[in-house]
């Protein structure tokens, strides 16, 4: 799928895009488009990968000329920008909105104008049921996503989501900052005692994205079947035998997260090692019939998953 093709990657310096960058250079496409705001980042990015299928484009999502420039070419989207700080994007709404939403909208429609043939959308759990802007932001963002099929008419640019949890130690998750805390040698600070998250590595990310590429009818949402984890439990692996405070819930924040509601469910199937949502009234496509739908009003959380992970497996994701 990536090989010979015209690849264009929004976010591409943050944490996905440089290892996606890594796994796609590995095979071989015609070109790989680094778009993204921050030039010191793609200086270091340039002397990182060293590779002459690469190009460098400063540009924001929030620039729509900028965007059909850039994917003037490309075969291949994945959309990985976004705002995603949860207490920043509360305390500057506007923003978050401006990027995350008006932005999905303006990959769309330099990916129609520009003849793209797919386009990858990364979402997160929190667009599930959100209770923070971040998520509902998130969820608008897939709405428009799986809404775009009908806008590409006989030109047959596909749309789809890759919906997925907390990656480890990318770029402002909790991990590094329970190492700078245990460096300290202070409490570990545990916002509930109770709190479950989602967890996936990067190989996983990048694997699911990957495989909804090869997949891909449009308007699906991908869901990877992912192991869960305490947060409690992600702390003693850090820093076992150390203190625990627990600090209350934050603003926009679960103790629990959710990939797939009950109503979500009842237009699903289990493709074995990930659920693919449908919009709801679309027929499966012909691709899909090997696979069976998923039990009525199933719904996958973070708190009744069957699969989690030991603080010992923690530690051993950790170290590797």
């Amino acid at each position: 799928m990536l090989r010979d093709a015209s690849i264009l990657v929004t976010g591409a310096t943050g944490s996905f895009g440089k290892e996606f960058a890594k796994y796609a250079l590995a095979e071989k496409p015609h070109r790989l488009v680094v778009f993204s705001r921050g030039e010191h980042l793609q200086e270091e990015m340039a002397r990182e990968f060293n590779d002459p299928c690469l190009r460098f484009f400063i540009g924001d999502v929030r620039d729509a000329k900028r965007l059909e420039m850039a994917m003037n070419g490309i075969d291949i989207v994945i959309h990985a920008a976004a705002l995603k700080i949860v207490p920043i994007c509360e305390y500057n709404p506007i923003e978050a909105v401006h990027t995350n939403i008006t932005g999905a909208e303006n990959v769309i429609r330099a990916s129609l104008s520009t003849r793209v043939r797919k386009v990858i959308a990364l979402s997160t759990d929190k667009a599930v049921n959100p209770v923070n802007l971040y998520g509902a932001t998130k969820l608008a963002a897939e709405k428009l996503f799986m809404a775009a099929r009908s806008l590409s008419g006989n030109h047959g640019c596909r749309f789809s989501v890759v919906r997925y949890g907390n990656v480890v130690g990318s770029r402002g998750s909790v991990v590094p900052f329970f190492h700078s805390v245990a460096r300290q040698n202070l409490p570990i600070p545990i916002t509930h005692p109770e709190m479950t998250r989602f967890w996936i590595t990067m190989d996983r990310a990048i694997s699911a994205v990957t495989n909804a590429l090869n997949m891909m009818e449009g308007a699906e949402i991908f869901v990877p079947k992912i192991p869960s984890i305490r947060i409690s439990d992600l702390a003693t692996a850090i820093a076992p035998g150390r203190q625990q405070n627990v600090i209350g819930i934050r603003p926009g924040e679960k103790i629990h997260e959710v990939l797939m509601t009950e109503d979500e469910s009842n237009c699903a199937i289990d493709a074995g090692d990930q659920f693919i949502i449908y919009p709801h009234g679309d027929p499966r496509p012909k691709a899909h019939w090997q696979w069976k739908p998923v039990p009525p009003d199933y719904r996958y959380s973070s708190e009744y998953n069957e699969r989690w992970l030991s603080i010992t497996e923690l530690r051993e994701m950790l170290l590797s």
